[in-house]
């Protein structure tokens, strides 16, 4: 289907941060698959736990054990507020469980009627009908219907606007503490500390979508940790870098949040298969390193430094500088498509997002070298739009 508006470049392999076309030109990649191939491409580890588990076992179904499951959960409740995990193929499934086990929970404890997740304007939770009406982006909803009864919109930031959206109906509040394709908007800890008391006093769950800013993106493995324990979530979606590259997906959730979930109540027949699990608990172990984050952190500030710079050179290009460690956002005064083609120019691979903004996704392995390589075709870039723009005017 034409759902996609692709770039005219194909890729037959990838080392490290580095992606080689079918003519063998090499690019730079700072999208990392859209926050996905978190350890760079062809990462040792991950191949080689791909290699091994697909001599032995693919797929048995969830109606056995899989003990890499096990494992891979053990892991990340060990590392998160959580006491339970679902596992799935992707966000969105991940997403679907959480709405699902909020519901659900409500429901157990003799409170049908709380269906209602609130959700707010810029957020991205997927492509199923639940995730683009629990974001209700027009340009997502536009020829799907009606929307669902139970999905209340918010306006990001406004926590006055959203307590009065709270009553008796309400299920769960849903946000990304860094927003994605949203602008690389980022909730402030004060702000997710506040929202969790909100929660507390009123019975409602909080849900955090952390499959583009978690998994160590910010330098903390997950984005809601900069709260420093005051505001965790009562469940938590998670992908894209679980797997490095292949499909895995999770939904965590304390063991409160996720009473109603017994036997039958939700299941995946590929959800945590023991290929997608060898893979997973490869990935974890690496992105749980104290060592990574505090890499991630040391690139990320010399990122913040560079484009602040960046911002003050071409101000006619770059308006503002947004997000959290290498989730990175840089809203512009040229359109972000004809940008994105400007780095693309210079063979450096970035990813759009919405507020005409691009964003910076690279693997967390760059770099402090390639990081600067990286600036250098930024540079590059700016030069052109200006150009671009001048030549217009």
């Amino acid at each position: 289907m034409g759902v996609y508006a692709r770039a005219p470049l194909a890729f037959e392999r990838g080392e490290g941060v580095r992606l080689y076309t079918t003519e063998g030109e090499e690019y730079l990649d700072c999208m990392a698959g859209i926050a996905v191939t978190a350890l760079g491409h062809s990462h040792p580890k991950l191949v080689q736990a791909v290699k091994d588990q697909a001599e032995k076992l693919w797929h048995t179904s969830n109606i056995f054990r899989i003990p890499n499951q096990e494992k891979l959960a053990g892991m990340l409740t060990d590392a998160t507020f959580a006491d339970v995990v679902f596992f799935t193929n992707s966000g969105a499934e991940a997403i679907e469980c959480a709405i699902k086990t909020a519901r659900k929970h409500h429901w157990a404890n003799g409170n049908p009627e709380r269906i209602d997740i609130i959700g707010f304007d810029g957020s991205f939770h997927g492509r199923t009908i639940a995730a683009i009406f629990a974001a209700n982006n027009p340009s997502y909803v536009e020829g799907f219907g009606p929307p669902p009864p139970g999905f209340v919109g918010a306006k990001f930031g406004d926590l006055e606007g959203l307590k009065a959206l709270v009553g008796p109906t309400t299920a769960a509040i849903l946000l990304e503490p860094v927003q994605g394709e949203g602008g690389a908007r980022s909730w402030t800890e004060a702000q997710l500390r506040e929202i969790r008391q909100l929660c507390d006093e009123t019975g409602t769950l909080l849900i955090y979508d952390e499959i583009q800013c978690g998994l160590g993106r910010t330098g903390k493995l997950f984005a809601y940790e900069w709260a420093e324990g005051g505001a965790d979530p009562d469940i938590m979606a998670v992908a894209k870098a679980l797997g490095g590259g292949f499909p895995v997906g999770a939904c965590l959730a304390t063991i409160n949040a996720a009473k109603g979930m017994g036997p039958g109540s939700h299941g995946s027949t590929y959800g945590g298969n023991p290929l997608a699990m060898a893979v997973g608990v490869a990935s974890f172990e690496e992105l749980v390193k104290p060592e990574l984050l505090a890499h991630v952190r040391e690139v990320a500030g010399y990122f913040t430094q560079q484009l602040s710079g960046l911002k003050d050179r071409y101000p006619d290009v770059v308006l503002d500088i947004r997000g959290k460690g290498l989730l990175i956002g840089v809203k512009l005064a040229t359109p972000n498509r004809e940008f994105m083609q400007h780095a693309r120019d210079q063979h450096l691979l970035i990813a759009g997002g919405g507020d005409n903004c691009v964003r910076l996704l690279p693997p967390l392995v760059l770099t402090i070298e390639e990081a600067s390589e990286a600036m250098q075709k930024l540079e590059k870039a700016c030069e052109a739009a200006r150009a671009k723009a001048q030549a217009a005017a």
